[in-house]
């Protein structure tokens, strides 16, 4: 039956058998576990959204024909990738967290581009095949989650040369209807409040890696996936029964790692099996929408800036000028991180296969600087909140009936603020900067799509210095040419320089 709303998804996720461990003791239900159901939460939003804003979080499909959730929607020109962004901000200002979607969204995206180059080289059916899975995935209306990160082990070597097979995920046996997989996903997003896993290559890889160059979708309940919940900074406050130390009680992201040992892939879930050379693509075009994809942020910047002038005006302080300057700072940063991942969205260009690929220089500007502005953000937060951000009371300390009292004397704010109030707003801040849902917002806007590093890599292949160069030239009135200075536009600077002498002669 198909899924429309929140608690349709809810429902759809209970009863299943899943091999989940946290704390060291496999879960029974994870719909019903205290520390999970913030994340299954975060999840169901993204459905009650597409029912309450349909042109912002649905979209007209032609692979099914129907208007489907935009997370599995497929990128038909460049508005549905700035609606992405759009609705992507929107979710964030709505949970205040990760809310696990954008992942499996944008490997659908990349995916449907590079298998129909793989089909072109080696006469292969996988695009079809790729259809055919999103055409069933939409119609059930189904989370699909992205693993690409594997543990890597010694980073210095390549798959092949790893002492241990399994640190990435590869093909362990070929059988006439699939094969068999082993290994690991690290720092999975949403894994166990998803239906289905589409596992990618993380690396580029050569031809001694071709096992390793498999792409295939699994049941998230298939035979043989273990999940290992991660572990998040007061987590354990979702499971004390109140609901105002956690911070955001109704929303969390989720990390797990995946464990694969001898599952089943049938062949018409593989979408790629050997052909190595195009890893790299698929790991580019991936982390191009990917890292765009991290306007999701700006949607928790808005709430925590949000959060910072309550504190302000709790404390009295709303109008005092410094205050001031530190939320226009605090805006002016989350801002520049959605411009440069709307603009990247916007300046998209159409793909052979019909799918629509954003800017990636752009992309790369954007996730940089989510690795940094967030955590500034934050800073600026508790500046704002003050000290008592971290070392307020317990909830339970509050309602006790001796010191509660006091407590309430001696931590009021400003004349006509509800003292509880004051402490919803300080958790929050805790929540969001140091708390549970800093996962989202910091660590995982430093290393999620791939760290710092990645990004500068991107950005130094694509300065166009080249280009550059010439432009400085042609106005400092240098008409020599340099073949230091080739690049995709040389044609062009040739012509220019060809004109420039003749009309000197």
């Amino acid at each position: 039956m198909e899924i429309k709303t929140g608690q349709d998804y809810i429902n759809s996720l209970k009863g299943r058998n899943l091999k989940v461990y946290l704390f060291g003791e496999l879960v029974e239900e994870p719909t019903e576990n205290p520390i999970i159901k913030p994340s299954i939460n975060a999840v169901a939003e993204t459905y009650d959204l597409a029912i309450r804003e349909e042109t912002l979080a649905t979209a007209k499909s032609s692979i099914s024909g129907q208007y489907v959730n935009r997370f599995l929607h497929i990128a038909e020109n460049a508005e549905d990738l700035v609606l992405q962004n759009k609705m992507q901000r929107k979710m964030g200002q709505n949970t205040g967290t990760c809310f696990q979607r954008c992942v499996g969204m944008d490997a659908l995206n990349a995916l449907h581009s590079v298998t129909t180059e793989i089909d072109q080289k080696y006469n292969t059916n996988y695009h079809t095949r790729l259809l055919n899975f999103i055409k069933m995935i939409q119609t059930e209306n189904l989370v699909i989650g992205g693993a690409m990160t594997d543990p890597k082990g010694d980073r210095s070597k390549t798959p092949s040369e790893q002492e241990d097979p399994d640190l990435f995920v590869h093909v362990v046996e070929k059988k006439d209807d699939g094969v068999i997989i082993n290994g690991s996903k690290a720092h999975q997003t949403g894994c166990v409040n998803s239906h289905w896993i589409i596992v990618m290559p993380t690396v580029r890889l050569t031809d001694k890696d071709k096992d390793y160059a498999i792409v295939g979708a699994i049941p998230v309940d298939a035979p043989g996936i273990t999940y290992i919940y991660g572990r998040q900074s007061c987590d354990t406050r979702s499971a004390e029964g109140g609901d105002i130390d956690p911070g955001n009680t109704k929303f969390a992201g989720q990390e797990a790692i995946i464990i694969f040992d001898k599952v089943f892939i049938p062949w018409d879930k593989i979408f790629m099996y050997g052909e190595y050379e195009f890893a790299s693509m698929l790991v580019e075009r991936f982390t191009c929408y990917h890292r765009r994809s991290y306007v999701c942020k700006t949607g928790l910047g808005d709430v925590l800036i949000g959060a910072s002038a309550a504190i302000a005006d709790y404390n009295g302080l709303s109008k005092t000028s410094h205050i001031k300057d530190k939320l226009v700072e605090m805006t002016h940063l989350n801002e520049s991180i959605y411009a440069a991942g709307i603009a990247s969205s916007y300046q998209a260009h159409k793909m052979n296969s019909g799918v629509w690929l954003n800017d990636d220089m752009l992309a790369q500007v954007c996730k940089h600087n989510v690795t940094r502005f967030p955590y500034e953000i934050s800073r600026l937060a508790q500046d704002i909140a003050g000290g008592l951000v971290v070392t307020m009371p317990s909830e339970k300390d509050f309602k006790n009936h001796e010191i509660g009292p006091i407590l309430k004397k001696y931590l009021v704010g400003r004349k006509g603020i509800d003292v509880e109030d004051r402490m919803r707003i300080l958790r929050l801040i805790e929540n969001m900067t140091l708390g549970r849902n800093a996962v989202g917002y910091l660590t995982e806007s430093m290393h999620g799509a791939g760290s710092p590093q990645a990004q500068r890599i991107q950005i130094a292949r694509q300065m166009q210095l080249g280009y550059k160069k010439k432009l400085a030239k042609i106005l400092a009135g240098i008409t020599t040419h340099d073949e230091n200075d080739e690049d995709k536009y040389s044609d062009y600077f040739k012509r220019v320089f060809k004109t420039t002498n003749n009309q000197k002669q």
